[in-house]
């Protein structure tokens, strides 16, 4: 079997969702030949030749300055041995041999051309007429085509894989995608080698063999592994990727040909299945989630709380991305894993996600997001927690900071002074002529210092609307709200609500 080659290496999920563009295609030596403006002619070698640059030398060894795949453009100025000069090129690497007729020779002297013949170097002439900056324009015109292509194919296939990874069925739907793709086998493996999911059509017996060694390769525990490997076997050219996660799961591929972009592709696979077969989301993960639906709908806490786990308190975060625009499944569920959790709720084409972390740890800033977390609480005041953490996103986005606390206070002072269960009733008689966007809006408007801007920032409303309930606030408890003494009974009570 040839040799099992560590390669790329995925992003780690779920920090990262896009890897790096593909590199660019070799470019057919048939594609130069056909530009008819140039008039080239293939007189010796093979007909196939993939070429990756163009390089001019009239060095009578011009091997220590080739990197291989050039098309090497030369008049032959200090041709002397046509053999070695020839069998030099071929150690280097090069893709094929452009000889220009005159001014030294006028045509190509015979002996080079049964050099390359011999040697399997492919030869074009190329006339007085074209100079070599026109075939390196031609070159470079046809591999910046050919990148766009390229690139093309795989923003389609990466926006065909995170639509398959948002259906009910996501796994099997990403691994039949990514078949699709690349025109050949996806199957995801348990760390035993047993075949969780399959896509596309089975390979030859040998084939199949060779993937399920080169699949060891990378889930070897005995000693550190590469995150991918590569084979080729006849004409299938294979590969296996490690997937993040920590459970030894392993993308096998086995497709007929590879492109340029096929690894891009399949990162972006290899990333969606991470997160999709992350730890979290076990075989408990649904009762886990449908646990919070419950919760967030008003169930008894006490039902669910088995569902849960071990865990005595909890913290809620409420997250919206720093850009605009809907939250999907996919990356909501990326930043639960960032935060350590399943539970999440993205609402239903919001963009606004709720996630409820287990335990007391404090929650940390996350990339692209804007979060508010409540202090921790027990299960049975999860809806309490909720309502702090809503009120701190609010505050971190109007301050524009990437994540605000909730701040329960000391316990001390002047609350700690008087009876909860008189500080709730003053505070419903108080505030009993108010809504609850009434009452939400005037504290929030309070708690930013009764900043106009910020406050509607924090309720994403209009600067307009907050005035108008501010208004609304001032006429239905007929106070002065410019009265500090009226603003610290008012904020008092509203943190009996």
């Amino acid at each position: 079997m040839p040799e099992a080659s560590a390669g790329f290496t995925p992003p780690t999920p779920p920090s990262a969702v896009s890897p790096a563009a593909p590199p660019t295609p070799p470019i057919p030596l048939t594609e130069l030949l056909a530009r008819e403006e140039l008039r080239l002619r293939r007189i010796a070698g093979p007909a196939e030749a993939d070429l990756l640059w163009v390089h001019t030398s009239e060095m009578a060894d011009p091997y220590p300055y080739l990197l291989g795949g050039e098309l090497l453009l030369s008049a032959g100025v200090l041709l002397k041995d046509p053999d070695a000069y020839v069998a030099r090129l071929r150690e280097a690497g090069a893709a094929a041999l452009g000889f220009g007729v005159t001014p030294v020779f006028d045509t190509v002297p015979q002996a080079l051309i049964e050099a390359c013949d011999r040697q399997g170097l492919p030869l074009v002439e190329v006339p007085p007429e074209t100079p070599f900056t026109a075939i390196a324009r031609a070159v470079w015109r046809l591999m910046a085509e050919a990148r766009h292509r390229e690139l093309r194919r795989v923003t389609r296939a990466q926006q065909a894989l995170a639509t398959a990874a948002a259906r009910p069925d996501p796994v099997p739907a990403v691994l039949h995608q990514l078949a699709a793709q690349l025109g050949g086998r996806a199957v995801l493996l348990a760390a035993d080698g047993e075949e969780l999911h399959t896509a596309g059509r089975r390979p030859a017996p040998d084939v199949g063999a060779a993937l399920a060694r080169l699949t060891r390769v990378v889930c070897a525990v005995t000693r550190p592994a590469p995150t991918s490997a590569t084979d080729t076997v006849r004409d299938a050219h294979l590969s296996a990727y490690a997937l993040g996660g920590g459970q030894g799961l392993v993308l096998a591929l086995a497709t007929d040909r590879r492109e340029a972009g096929d690894h891009t592709i399949a990162g972006v696979a290899v990333v969606l299945l991470s997160l999709l077969a992350a730890p979290h989301q076990g075989a408990d993960a649904a009762g886990r989630s449908a646990a919070l639906v419950r919760l967030l709908l008003g169930a008894d806490p006490q039902d669910v709380a088995p569902l849960l786990g071990g865990a005595e308190r909890w913290t809620v975060v409420h997250a919206r991305r720093s850009g605009d625009g809907p939250v999907d499944p996919l990356t909501a569920g990326a930043l639960g894993a960032a935060l350590g959790s399943a539970l999440v709720d993205a609402g239903r084409g919001g963009d606004a996600v709720r996630v409820l972390v287990p335990g007391d740890d404090r929650i940390t800033p996350q990339p692209g997001w804007t979060l508010g977390a409540s202090a921790p609480a027990p299960i049975t005041a999860l809806d309490l927690a909720d309502g702090q953490a809503s009120r701190a996103l609010g505050r971190a986005a109007a301050t524009r900071t990437p994540l605000a606390h909730h701040h329960a206070g000391p316990g001390l002072g002047l609350t700690a002074l008087i009876p909860p269960d008189q500080a709730e009733a003053h505070a419903r008689a108080l505030l009993a002529p108010l809504t609850d966007p009434l009452a939400e809006t005037l504290r929030c408007w309070l708690s930013l210092h009764g900043s106009w801007d910020r406050t509607a920032t924090a309720l994403q409303v209009h600067r307009n609307t907050v005035r108008q309930r501010i208004a609304r606030c001032t006429a239905l408890l007929d106070v002065d709200l410019d009265d500090m003494d009226v603003r610290t009974e008012l904020w008092f009570a509203l943190r009996q609500r």
